[in-house]
């Protein structure tokens, strides 16, 4: 599979893989249709991380019907923080995090919401508001608390880093991190930005928001460039663990960093954007020649 993408003289424009190429050579000889759900849902995959002992985000509560809401929340209640996401959603959308004040009111997005409207929206969940219009589940899961590393950068929402992976060998990585534009949200269509990552060294280099680099988080000063990240090793050692543990060849695998587990994994794409090529200011030919 490498030689197929690496096909062409190696030089800076032939480097980058488009639209057409990522899916003629590298999605579908890679990636059996068939297999496409053990990914896009987030229940199938957190089923084979949990099967496999890969660290991630402790599941609470899956709900399928209507009827089994107030009963599945009567035993999430308990916990002081919780992530309630669409199965099969996508970009982010219908992720909603829940925390709990001193008083026991749950609180999300930094307003005041009652048991009514968690339920609604999970509702909304089930009848595939955030699924194209599919009947979908709902998953309650641990909330991920940020380490301390990224509020350096920038102190809200959860940043992640997406890997891609080929083959099980890592290819190239970015750390995608919200803004005061994102609403919380870290990926680059919905206003975040991608910041690139040293590969061999585990260090950040410059910070792109979809029109120019900077060496530094738009909303703040603190200068990323050059910045050691911590968990490196192990980031990439549980990234090849979740490649081999799926029978999918080519990967876009989502890594956040809790700030007591460490690195989990938060999910897995089986078409990952291209926009890392931007953000790292090389072609994903020419990661597979340094892999290689």
């Amino acid at each position: 599979m490498f030689s197929i993408i690496l096909n062409k003289k190696s030089n800076k424009s032939s480097n980058v893989v488009g639209l057409n190429e990522r899916n003629v050579n590298l999605i579908y000889p890679n990636n059996p249709k068939k297999y496409y759900p053990l990914a896009d849902d987030k229940v199938l995959t957190k089923e084979i991380l949990h099967k496999n002992n890969i660290p991630c985000a402790k599941t609470f509560g899956v709900i399928e019907y209507n009827s089994d809401i107030k009963k599945t929340w009567q035993s999430c209640n308990s916990n002081n923080a919780l992530a309630i996401k669409p199965a099969n959603g996508c970009g982010g959308g219908g992720i909603k995090i829940l925390k709990k004040d001193k008083n026991g009111d749950w609180f999300s997005s930094g307003k005041k919401i009652s048991d009514r409207e968690i339920f609604q929206h999970m509702a909304s969940i089930i009848m595939g508001f955030f699924s194209l219009g599919s009947h979908d589940r709902v998953l309650i899961e641990e909330c991920i608390e940020p380490h301390p590393f990224f509020h350096e950068i920038y102190p809200e929402g959860v940043p992640d880093f997406r890997i891609i992976t080929l083959n099980n060998t890592p290819l190239m990585s970015m750390l995608r991190m919200p803004t005061n534009k994102s609403d919380g949200k870290a990926n680059l269509h919905q206003n975040g930005v991608g910041i690139g990552v040293d590969m061999k060294e585990g260090r950040l280099l410059d910070v792109y928001d979809g029109k120019k680099y900077s060496n530094h988080h738009p909303d703040s000063t603190f200068l990323v460039n050059g910045a050691p990240i911590p968990y490196w090793k192990e980031i990439l050692e549980i990234s090849i663990a979740t490649a081999k543990a799926f029978p999918l060849n080519y990967l876009g695998i989502d890594v956040v960093i809790d700030k007591v587990k460490g690195p989990q994994i938060m999910e897995i794409n089986v078409r990952p954007g291209l926009g890392i090529q931007l953000v790292n200011k090389m072609g994903l030919k020419g990661a597979i020649q340094q892999a290689i």
